[in-house]
């Protein structure tokens, strides 16, 4: 009699364990996107691209926005998680950067940093990104990249206190962001040049 008890006490815990981790896997999900090398894979993505030295606007065609995406995703997450790691540094993603934005970012993590706070992420994934709009100024192309993301963040202060954010929250995060590539420059790289939130 008390062996079927052990065989249901068995069961039930295997029951409970495999709900536990079906719960878990739901709420922080499984890690998607790119994986490996960040910096050198925007820069892959976007030599496949059309555009090179002295290239016309009108060169930028559907096939050459579909491939500016796809890289724009890899960058947008490559830069997100860098900024939100824990280590208060930009390293991934500083050859993805202007000097502006890499400028304001590096203050923003010494703001970040000065306080005794680090951050805490799970990047679930790019939901949508989609071009906004895109023009020539000067030498330069410019295209406004609209991103929905999905993303688990907190700030945490030096003891492991939660300032700001919920480890057990996915929050939809709303960027738009304007990329740009000097068009007479041999540098495949696209650059973040602004931010607007």
């Amino acid at each position: 009699m008390s062996h079927s008890f052990e065989y249901i006490d068995i069961l039930l815990l295997a029951m409970i364990a495999g709900f536990i981790f079906l719960r878990l896997r739901g709420i922080l999900g499984k890690k998607t996107g790119f994986q490996g090398k960040f910096a050198t894979q925007f820069k892959k993505d976007i030599t496949k691209n059309p555009l090179k030295n002295n290239i016309k606007i009108k060169t930028f065609d559907e096939s050459a926005k579909q491939e500016f995406l796809k890289g724009a995703k890899i960058a947008y997450e490559i830069i997100i998680t860098d900024f939100s790691d824990s280590d208060n540094k930009l390293t991934n993603s500083k050859p993805l950067l202007s000097d502006k934005i890499y400028k304001q970012f590096k203050e923003a993590l010494l703001e970040r940093k000065t306080k005794g706070y680090f951050a805490e992420i799970t990047f679930i994934g790019v939901n949508s990104a989609s071009i906004k709009e895109h023009h020539k100024v000067e030498n330069n192309l410019e295209v406004t990249v609209d991103f929905v993301s999905e993303i688990i963040t907190c700030i945490k202060d030096k003891d492991k206190k939660i300032i700001s954010g919920d480890l057990e929250k996915i929050k939809k995060v709303y960027d738009t962001w304007v990329f740009a590539k000097d068009l007479k420059s041999d540098n495949p790289n696209w650059l973040l040049i602004n931010t607007i939130t």
